[in-house]
């Protein structure tokens, strides 16, 4: 039968199954081409091909420079047919000795700087290839790899390059692919050749003799690595991770006393112009309490000069602080995802990715063996023929001489093969000297002997990787620790611990000046500070139709808690409130509180104190103070409440005994040891409800009474409680006589100013 046609040309298929293809083929093209590196010698592919074209065009370490854009335009006209821009993006970065550890390119011209300024235009600019660039393409001419077609045909290129150097991990790598990601940070090259040994000599070393050789990555910009050994080691056996790093940093006396900190490596990938813009934008902020000021003083190296508020600053809390809140500590992510083999793209340990470079190189070894084997033999065959030339000149001229077709009477008459007869007839005649004859043994007889030692080699294991240890062992040498380029840059510091928390804490306060203040919130929320500890609170001023909510005293180096109805606890700063003149600020312009909640009451923290926070449906619990401090503008959920009910009171529990009245009025004392105390949560019952809700509770001590203050502002105390005694969650009886009508129990809250 023949083909169904379809009228007007249309072919249907399933858009399913059309986009899985299409995404698929993608995704494959955007891991194996783009974004991940071949394990073997640490190239994408648009590195691999700037390299190769580069050392096409002769750009050899000792030769001359080249023009950039003509480096671009060979790679992008024959190798790689993508965006010039993009090309020329990855050969400068090649070439930024501040983000390779160890430049493939050598540039001449403007090729951008650490602050993050771009180089200048491909036009400008002038390359070529460094020694480590020339290890990495050493024996291409040799067989030493597969080479495949260029995209269009036209030309060829390596599949990978024969990599004599571990340029996958002094280099590091990083890329985003689809579904997968790739970040392996830059190695010192001389530790890498200390484990590619040991590993050669103890082929199943386990992996923490590997890290004795290589502790930690080693950024070109330098920085301080804050990791334990373990955390390293963890990271390496997974090939996941992460590294944290900082800078280096060194106080200075700068006369009088005084001091500043001089930051003078900073972690890798950081934009060093940025990062001060950072530290300024803070320092405007007033987020940085323990600085005063920031310069950049950096010429060819970095000096960033941090000055502090005061020299009786603790100079590692000052750089604690900024470590905290901006780059100057960074942590770079360990993601060893690459293609192994060049076709499947795994996630490797360290000593998978050593292993896999390895065998490379004995597989390149290999290979140049038998290319170099295969050209002397070509070679001796070679001299073969000039051997049985010279011992029969005089015939053999003649044959040349007298004969039509000379090649195959020379064949035939001393058994030469065609390669010896096409050498004989291309031979000069001031070959036919006696002294050649002599060289020629003396080449064929070295040949002999260099070609004995090659099938040696290639049929011994065992003096492959003796060959080889000897190849990483001269590679150590040239990039030995003692050499400018091969001294480890990143200090590693194990036993590395932080400051605690308390001690930044209290330095920042001892930093505030203490001054009495009195805090005044508004029922619709202004708050201010009024310098000093007032009494008399019938002066202040409030906005029309607002009124004093709470005032309490306080000290500048406080922090001032707020508690909302959505039962979250805020945290203010008595020093950053705002003054007393005018009306203060809105809470909400300095927490995140909703328009639907309001604040419930404000005091003074105090961490040695315990809370009772309660909700209208009269559920309520027990809450140390230190847990209720919120650090960021979000605040910190304590009391969980469901609409309708929200949070109604948050009173000091400093009692053994708990007294709850309800909007019904009625009254219930209970034993505090009923109410458990938590960090979190919806709490217990405290009291039942037929209608209504809570209206106040009040902690007291049993033998002391239960005491409340009436609308005249007289107090009034009662002993003998027995009448409204019972359990946790019952109703309760009406109050005794002279309680408020307001149902409160009239006192002054947490730090309240009575009166």
């Amino acid at each position: 039968m023949g083909e169904t046609v379809i009228p007007g040309g249309v072919e249907p298929i399933d858009l399913r199954r059309a986009l899985e293809e299409r995404y698929l083929s993608y995704a494959l093209s955007t891991i194996m081409h783009r974004a991940l590196p071949d394990v073997r010698d640490g190239l994408k592919p648009v590195h691999r091909r700037l390299l190769y074209a580069m050392r096409l065009l002769r750009l050899d370490p000792d030769a001359g420079f080249k023009k950039c854009a003509r480096v671009v335009g060979d790679v992008i006209g024959k190798y790689h047919p993508h965006g010039d821009q993009a090309v020329y993006d990855a050969l400068v970065r090649l070439a930024q000795d501040f983000a390779v550890r160890y430049p493939l390119v050598e540039g001449q011209g403007n090729f951008g700087n650490v602050d993050g300024d771009n180089a200048a235009a491909m036009r400008y600019t002038e390359a070529r290839l460094t020694e480590v660039a020339r290890l990495l393409l050493d024996g291409l001419d040799e067989d030493a790899v597969d080479f495949r077609e260029t995209y269009d045909g036209e030309d060829r290129e390596p599949i990978v390059l024969p990599g004599a150097f571990p340029n996958l991990l002094a280099n590091g790598a990083s890329g985003i692919a689809v579904g997968m990601a790739t970040a392996i940070p830059p190695h010192n090259a001389a530790e890498l050749c200390d484990a590619a040994l040991h590993l050669i000599r103890h082929p199943n070393a386990s992996l923490e003799a590997l890290v004795a050789k290589i502790p930690g990555p080693d950024f070109p910009t330098g920085g301080v690595l804050v990791e334990s050994r373990e955390s390293i080691t963890e990271s390496y056996r997974t090939g996941r991770g992460a590294f944290r790093v900082r800078a280096k940093w060194h106080s200075e006396e700068v006369g009088r006393g005084q001091w500043v900190a001089v930051v003078t490596e900073i972690p890798y990938q950081v934009q060093k112009g940025r990062l001060i813009e950072k530290i300024a934008e803070l320092l405007t902020a007033r987020k940085l309490p323990l600085l005063a000021d920031v310069r950049d003083e950096s010429a060819e190296d970095i000096r960033i000069v941090l000055e502090p508020k005061s020299r009786n600053v603790d100079p590692a809390l000052l750089m604690e602080s900024l470590f905290k809140l901006t780059d100057l500590e960074s942590r770079f992510s360990l993601n060893m995802n690459v293609l192994s083999g060049g076709r499947v793209p795994m996630v490797m340990g360290l000593g998978e990715v050593v292993r896999e470079w390895l065998d490379h190189r004995r597989d390149v070894l290999v290979r140049r063996a038998d290319h170099r084997l295969a050209k002397i033999a070509h070679r001796l065959e070679v001299l073969g023929g000039y051997l049985i030339a010279y011992l029969n000149l005089d015939e053999v001229i003649s044959i040349i001489r007298e004969a039509d077709e000379a090649k195959p009477e020379l064949m035939a008459a001393f058994d030469l093969s065609d390669v010896q007869a096409e050498a004989i007839l291309n031979m000069r005649l001031r070959a036919l000297r006696k002294l050649e004859e002599i060289e020629i043994r003396r080449e064929h007889a070295a040949l002999v002997e260099e070609q004995a030692d090659l099938q040696a080699l290639v049929g011994d294991e065992q003096r492959q990787w003796a060959r080889i240890g000897e190849e990483i062992s001269e590679l150590k040498k040239r990039f030995s620790k003692s050499t400018e380029l091969g001294r480890r840059r990143t200090e590693i510091r194990e036993d590395f611990e932080l400051p605690s928390s308390e001690a930044v804490e209290a330095m920042k306060e001892a930093l505030i000046e203490k001054e009495p203040v009195t805090v005044v919130l508004s029922d619709k929320g202004w708050i201010r500070a009024m310098k000093g500890h007032l009494t008399d609170l019938s002066g202040l001023q409030f906005k029309s139709g607002d009124a004093l909510k709470v005032a309490f005293h306080a000290q500048t180096t406080d922090k001032i808690l707020l508690f909302a109805t959505d039962g979250r606890f805020y945290t203010l700063g008595a020093d950053k409130l705002p003054g007393g003149r005018g009306h203060g600020e809105p809470v909400r312009l300095m927490v995140d509180l909703a328009e639907t909640h309001d604040v419930v009451s404000a005091f003074v923290h105090d961490p040695d104190r315990k809370l009772l926070v309660a909700a209208t449906d009269g559920r309520g619990f027990l809450v140390a103070e230190a847990d209720v401090v919120a650090n960021t503008r979000k605040g910190k959920q304590v009391l969980n409440v469901t609409t309708p009910a929200e949070a109604r009171l948050c009173v000091p529990a400093a009692g053994d005994t708990v007294a709850v009245i309800g909007e019904n009025r009625k009254l219930l004392v209970f034993p505090a040891r009923e109410i458990p105390e938590m960090s979190r949560g919806k709490g217990v019952r405290l009291q039942r409800y037929r209608d209504g809700g809570l209206s106040d509770a009040k902690v007291f001590q049993a033998e002391d009474g239960l005491t409340w203050r009436d609308s005249s502002q007289r107090v009034w105390t009662v002993k003998e409680l027995d009448e409204w005694r019972g359990n946790r969650a019952q109703a309760g009886r009406l109050p005794p006589k002279g309680f408020p009508r307001s149902n409160r129990f009239g006192e002054a809250g947490l730090g309240e100013i009575s009166g």
